[in-house]
C-alpha cells in the first residue's frame, strides 16, 4: 500500500470507527452530516477539493483525543485541528482552509444577516460562543476580502442543511477515489 492509500485508509478510518456516534445535539450521526454536506457540494457541480472539504469539514470532531470539548457540543477549536491534520496528511491548503473557514462563515453570517443566528440549530448557537461569537465589522471586512469566502459561505450553508434523517450515506468508495485524486498531484 502507497502513502497516499494510507492517507485514504487513514483518514476515512475515522468515519468508519466513529461516524456513527451523535452529531453532537443534531438529530443525524456525524457520518450522516458529512455524507450529506458533500453530496450538496456534489450535486452543485463543485471539483474534489470542495466536495472533500464538505465532507471532512467536522473532521476535526473526531480525529484528536483527549480534546478539550464544547460543554457536550464537540471539540473546542475543531476546524482549525481538522484543518492542520488534513494538512499534515497531505491534503491541499484550499481544502484545508475551507474546512478552517465552516466555522468563519457561521461567524460571519451571524454579523452579516439579520435573522440567521435564530435560524441556526441550538447545537450552533451553543457552540458559536466557543468559536469566537459573532463577528467584527473588521473581521467580516477581511473575510469578505479572501478568495474563498463565497465557497466557504455556500459550504455553511450545506452544513445547515445536512441535518436530515433517514438519508442514505453516499458510497465512501466515491469519495476516497476523490480523495486519492486530489492527493496523486
Amino acid at each position: 500500500m502507497g502513502r497516499n492509500e494510507q492517507v485514504i485508509a487513514e483518514v476515512f478510518g475515522w468515519y468508519e470507527r466513529f461516524g456513527d456516534s451523535d452529531y453532537i445535539g443534531e438529530p443525524v450521526s456525524q457520518i450522516e452530516h458529512m455524507s450529506q454536506t458533500a453530496e450538496r457540494a456534489m450535486a452543485e457541480g463543485f471539483d474534489d477539493e470542495v466536495v472533500l472539504a464538505a465532507f471532512f469539514h467536522d473532521i476535526g470532531h473526531l480525529c484528536v483525543e483527549n480534546a478539550e470539548h464544547m460543554g457536550g457540543f464537540g471539540v473546542v477549536s475543531h476546524e482549525r485541528l481538522g484543518a492542520d491534520y488534513l494538512r499534515r496528511l497531505g491534503f491541499s491548503e484550499r481544502l484545508a482552509r475551507l474546512v478552517e473557514y465552516h466555522v468563519e462563515a457561521k461567524r460571519y453570517l451571524t454579523f452579516k444577516e439579520p435573522g440567521y443566528y435564530q435560524r441556526l440549530s441550538e447545537a450552533s448557537r451553543r457552540t458559536l460562543e466557543y468559536q469566537g461569537g459573532v463577528m467584527t465589522a473588521t473581521e467580516a471586512q477581511v473575510f469578505e476580502q479572501d478568495p474563498l469566502c463565497a465557497i466557504s459561505l455556500r459550504m455553511r450553508e450545506w452544513d445547515e442543511q445536512a441535518k436530515e434523517i433517514w438519508v442514505p450515506v453516499i458510497d465512501l468508495e466515491v469519495l476516497k477515489a476523490k480523495a486519492l485524486g486530489v492527493l496523486a498531484f
